[in-house]
């Protein structure tokens, strides 16, 4: 029999992982939780001291890259003042990728929309 993949969307790693362990009751193949972010790049580059102001420019707190550096902190969610909605899953950046039998698929798909996953 061929498995059936799932794609979730979470708001918190907590809530990803209480549907994982329900999830694991059924026969799943395999599962993840990751963390995922508009732009490429893990975060801070330099330490910045905001008391003295070490802060070369704003694309070097944002991310590794300065092309991803540049992207992220023009963009209007660096400062803090927007609401994120781009028509996308505003909000949920934990992804949960579940392969389960295809006897478990509908099973599992209501697990994770009661715990309020988007699918």
């Amino acid at each position: 029999m061929s498995e059936k993949s799932i794609l979730a969307y979470f708001k918190s790693p907590e809530e990803a992982e209480g549907v994982s362990r329900k999830l694991q009751a059924l026969r799943v193949t395999e599962l993840s939780i990751d963390r995922f972010t508009r732009f490429s790049g893990g975060g801070l580059q330099n330490a910045v001291n905001p008391v003295t102001g070490s802060l070369a420019r704003m694309d070097s707190m944002t991310a590794v890259s300065a092309h991803s550096g540049i992207l992220s902190a023009a963009h209007t969610s660096s400062s803090g003042m927007s609401h994120g909605g781009d028509g996308g899953p505003t909000g949920r950046n934990i992804l949960l990728t579940v392969i389960v039998q295809p006897e478990s698929y509908q099973q599992a798909l209501s697990i994770i929309e009661e715990a309020g996953g988007m699918i």
